[in-house]
C-alpha cells in the first residue's frame, strides 16, 4: 500500500510582543492595525511592573483590539493574572516558571516557555506540555545564540517534535532564516516597534518576506523529491 504524502507544513505566522506597556490607550489603537495588517496569530504583552489590579486593567484595555482581530493575547509572565484579566495564556521563562505555572493555565489557556538553554530542556518543557517553545531571545544579561545556531535548533526541533516552535527574530534577515529554518511563529518586538517607516509599513514587509522564505524551502524540498 502507498503511503500518503506528508502535507506540506503551513507558513509560519507572526507572533509580535509589545513594548513594556503601563499606559495602553495609545497601544490598543495601534494594535488594531498592526494584527491587521499581516498574518499575526498573537500578541505578547510585555508589562511594566505594578500592583495586579493595575495589569489587568492594561491586559483588559488592550484584550478587544487583539481578540477581536482572531489573534491570542498572551501575556509576559504573570500566569497568576491570565484568568483574570481574559487572557489567552502566559508567556514563561524556564522549566520551573513553567512548571509552577501549569496549575493556573491548564486545560483552558495557552502556557508557551522559553529560555531553554538546552536540547534536553527543550525536550522536557515539551514533554511537560509547553503548547510551544521560544528558541533565541536574550538572556537576563542580554546575551543571546547566534542566527545560525538559533535557525539550526529550530529545524532540529521542526524535524522530530510536535509542539510548535517559536524563533525570536531581531531582524528581517533573521526572520527569513527562521522560517525556512522550520519556525511555525516568528516573534519579532523591538525592530518593528523601533522601524521609521512605522510599526505597520515594518510587520507587513516581514509578514511577506517570511511568506516567501518559507515558500522557497517548499519549492526546493520538491525540487529535490
Amino acid at each position: 500500500m502507498a503511503t500518503k504524502p506528508v502535507p506540506p507544513r503551513p507558513a509560519p505566522r507572526l507572533y509580535l510582543a509589545t513594548p513594556p506597556v503601563d499606559e495602553p490607550a495609545r497601544l490598543a489603537a495601534e494594535l488594531a492595525d498592526l494584527v491587521a495588517a499581516a498574518d499575526v496569530a498573537a500578541v505578547l504583552v510585555r508589562l511594566r511592573e505594578t500592583d495586579p489590579r493595575s495589569m489587568i486593567s492594561t491586559i483588559k484595555a488592550l484584550a478587544p483590539a487583539i481578540q477581536n482581530a482572531g489573534a491570542a493575547l498572551l501575556i509576559d509572565g504573570h500566569p497568576d493574572i491570565v484568568a483574570r484579566a481574559g487572557a489567552d495564556g502566559a508567556h514563561l521563562t524556564g522549566l520551573a516558571a513553567m512548571e509552577e505555572a501549569m496549575p493556573s493555565l491548564k486545560p483552558d489557556r495557552i502556557a508557551g516557555v522559553g529560555g531553554l538553554a538546552t536540547r534536553h530542556d527543550s525536550m522536557a518543557a515539551g514533554e511537560a506540555g509547553a503548547d510551544y517553545v521560544l528558541f533565541g531571545e536574550p538572556d537576563t544579561n542580554g546575551q543571546r545564540p547566534s542566527a545560525e545556531a538559533i535557525a539550526e535548533r529550530l529545524q532540529w526541533w521542526d524535524e522530530l517534535f510536535e509542539p510548535p516552535c517559536v524563533g525570536f527574530a531581531t531582524s528581517r534577515e533573521e526572520a527569513e532564516a527562521f522560517a525556512a529554518a522550520g519556525a511555525d511563529f516568528v516573534l519579532v518586538g523591538d525592530f518593528i516597534w523601533s522601524d521609521p517607516r512605522g510599526a505597520k509599513t515594518a510587520l507587513a514587509e516581514i509578514g511577506a518576506a517570511i511568506a516567501q522564505a518559507h515558500a522557497g524551502t517548499l519549492g526546493q524540498a520538491k525540487a529535490e523529491g
